[in-house]
């Protein structure tokens, strides 16, 4: 599991404790242990959060690796509307709990229906351009 996540293997990383390990080295630990039980469905919930830009989008590239190489499905939870519109085949959008707007991914940027969905377009494109 460890080598599928791209951790190291050797006997100095397999007796270091949890505080010990870099907050990417922890990340893919935790995604190791979901997959050890063969899931057909990944549920990663803010899984780059508290991670800087670089090991982001290293986490990312190995979710993604891993969804097409196990062939399992993945439900992405993020606040990041620019992240899940690179990674997702279908966003739904949820306000106060509730879905709503969902669809497939280049038709619900494209046209967005809900004003709420329509609000966090409008601030991520904000974001971007800075």
């Amino acid at each position: 599991m460890l080598t599928e996540v791209e951790l190291p293997t050797n006997d100095a990383f397999l007796h270091k404790y949890p505080h010990q390990l870099s907050g990417g080295e922890a990340q893919r630990v935790v995604i190791a242990r979901a997959l050890a039980l063969n899931p057909k469905i990944l549920i990663a919930d803010e899984p780059t959060s508290a991670l800087d830009a670089s090991i982001q989008a290293k986490v990312i590239k190995l979710l993604l690796n891993l969804q097409e190489n196990r062939g399992l499905a993945m439900l992405f939870i993020t606040h990041d509307i620019a992240l899940a519109r690179k990674i997702s085949d279908r966003i739904a959008v949820m306000q106060n709990g509730k879905i709503v707007e969902e669809g497939l991914t280049h038709l619900l940027i494209a046209a967005p229906t809900h004003q709420y969905t329509q609000k966090l377009l409008a601030v991520a494109a904000r974001i971007n351009w800075r």
